[in-house]
């Protein structure tokens, strides 16, 4: 369509092949062959390729990373009477992170990761109404590289940091009995449903009749309370099974004793980071950058196509006319007046039909009795509208 609206011919792959009668004319046609067959096979290939690609990045393209996760802390002693500085003893809690083996030129933050993160301090030290500190993750908030909590207190304190995990698809943790059943423990919820499907499957639970049922093996029964399922009751029964995944849980104690040096925990994490492939796939996908010259050699070989399928008619004029003249140029000035016949729109010969004898030909008396009884029918008609009588 983008060539026809440009003006431009249309090219047909067959246009690129080279025609049979010249294969004996040309010193190596069978590599030109060769070279059309790898061609074709290499498009093949890149577009499959292509097709694979873009249905790879429809789906999360995912890797596994470590995310290092430091937790220290820092302790200021009370000031006495006359210095600069807080009179009453505090410490400063500190968590911070970082991607390992992180390539980007930009650095992802560490609160990107999280969607909330707890800290419980001692409850007995803080009361019940300030012992909980928590960050959630809004679609307003700004990303962060660490966090940072300031209290008073000069006692050791012991503190549980609960970092939930922000993943993309979000997951979910299945229930025991479905996860003895499928062994699957936190996943997806796509990856949850074709778990369940490949055991119905496997099990031979649809129902050979109405194939869009489930009959419930003993199992089945026991996790969904019921001995028949419809498919379309699968994904809402499944919502009960699922809850959000566990917190990763780290405790620390914060330290307020001045020769105590070890104030600094360090903690490996497993996240899911984006597979730096997809940005390239992407880019690959978007990137025209050959298609010009690609374009530009594609006409080429058609008009080198062309240009020898004119060359090779004119070779047969020219060595027609070398071994008989008069019989060459009898056929050009047949073929002349045919197409003069067809610009012209002039059927027949006018010279033969100009002479009485070429309607005395056997092939006309039969059109001529038709144009005969048309025309006395005709007369009928108009002889009985003028009469108003039915004539038999």
């Amino acid at each position: 369509m983008p060539a026809q609206r440009g003006g431009l011919k249309r090219r047909k792959v067959a246009d690129k092949v080279l025609p049979q009668r010249i294969w004996e004319l040309v010193p190596e046609p069978q590599a030109c062959i060769d070279l059309l067959a790898f061609e074709r096979k290499l498009d093949q290939t890149i577009a499959r390729k292509r097709m694979e690609i873009q249905e790879a990045i429809k789906n999360p393209l995912t890797q596994k990373g470590k995310l290092r996760i430091y937790i220290s802390n820092m302790f200021c002693p009370s000031k006495a009477e006359g210095d600069t500085g807080d009179k009453v003893a505090s410490w400063e809690l500190r968590v911070e992170g970082k991607l390992l083996d992180d390539l980007r030129k930009q650095k992802r933050k560490l609160s990107s990761f999280f969607k909330r993160l707890v800290i419980e301090l001692d409850k007995e030290l803080y009361g019940p109404d300030k012992h909980l500190l928590e960050w959630h993750q809004m679609p307003t908030t700004q990303e962060t590289d660490g966090f940072q909590v300031k209290r008073p207190g000069d006692l050791n304190v012991k503190c549980t940091h609960l970092l939930m995990l922000d993943h993309q698809p979000p997951q979910y943790k299945s229930d025991p009995r479905l996860r003895r059943l499928l062994r699957v423990h936190t996943q997806t919820r796509a990856a949850i449903m074709k778990a369940l499907w490949l055991y119905i499957k496997h099990s031979q639970l649809q129902d050979d009749h109405k194939r869009e049922f489930v009959n419930c093996n003993w199992y089945f029964r026991q996790i969904f309370s019921c001995g028949r399922l419809h498919f379309s009751e699968i994904p809402m029964k499944l919502d009960r099974l699922l809850q959000h995944p566990d917190p990763i849980v780290v405790n620390h104690v914060i330290s307020v004793d001045p020769n105590n040096q070890k104030k600094t925990g360090c903690y490996d994490i497993d996240v899911e980071v984006d597979d730096p492939r997809k940005v390239q796939m992407s880019n690959f996908l978007a990137s025209t950058t050959n298609q010009q010259e690609l374009a530009s050699l594609d006409v080429k070989i058609h008009e080198t196509i062309e240009s020898i399928n004119q060359l090779k008619t004119q070779r047969d004029l020219t060595l027609c006319f070398s071994t008989d003249p008069q019989d060459s140029i009898q056929e050009s000035l047949c073929s002349q007046r045919q197409d003069l016949k067809i610009i012209t729109d002039v059927i027949g010969s006018p010279e033969e039909e100009r002479q009485a004898a070429f309607y005395h030909k056997p092939w006309a008396q039969e059109p001529v009795g038709r144009h005969i009884i048309a025309k006395v029918q005709q007369q009928r008609q108009e002889l009985e509208q003028v009469l108003g009588i039915c004539l038999t």
